[in-house]
Formats: structure tokens, sequence, C-alpha cells
């Protein structure tokens, strides 16, 4: 039995795992939040002040941001700062943006 190629691309799957990361209203706002604040960076604990959800559920959410590369964190033992990763955040626009242009 002959095996099909995979016509799967790329840039498909990172489009994909950019949709994951954009299908929960909560990540939309963080990320709002941390675009708002783009020079600087934003601890957890001031989104967790902000946000009705408890801080393990924000911590789920700011993983599946980090994951799909859209945000980055820096540990300062206690505290985490997150802020937008400026080069992930400009190809998931590229990204976006071919995707809604086709």
């Amino acid at each position: 039995m002959d095996q099909k190629e995979n016509p799967i691309s790329g840039t498909q799957e990172k489009i994909a795992r950019l949709g994951k990361a954009l299908s929960n209203p909560t990540r939309v706002f963080i990320l709002e939040y941390l675009a708002k604040n783009l020079n600087k960076c934003c601890y957890s604990g001031d989104m967790a002040e902000i946000l009705p959800i408890i801080r393990t559920t924000l911590s789920e959410h700011l993983k599946e941001l980090k994951n799909a590369g859209l945000i980055q964190g820096e540990i300062n033992p206690p505290y985490i700062r997150y802020c937008i990763n400026p080069e992930n955040w400009e190809e998931a626009r590229l990204l976006l943006t071919s995707l809604f242009r086709k």
C-alpha cells in the first residue's frame, strides 16, 4: 500500500496552532492586554486581579499562548512576567493576513 504524501504545510500547522491559542476569549483578552503594553512586561498577578478566573486557570491560558509562541515569560521568583514575543507576534500577523487574503 502506497502512503500518501502529507498535503499539510508547516505554514498551515502554524496557523492551526495560532487558531487554537486564539480560540478562547480569555486568551484573546490576555493578548490584547499585553499588546497594549507592548514595550513592557506584565506580571501574571496583575492579570489575575483583572480577570474573573482563578490563578491556575490563568496559568493554563498563559501556557497555551506561550506554547503558540505569541508570548514569552520571564521567571523572577516568586513572580513571572509575560510580554508579547515581538518576532512571533509579527509572524502571526503576517500568517493570518495572508490566510484571509486568499
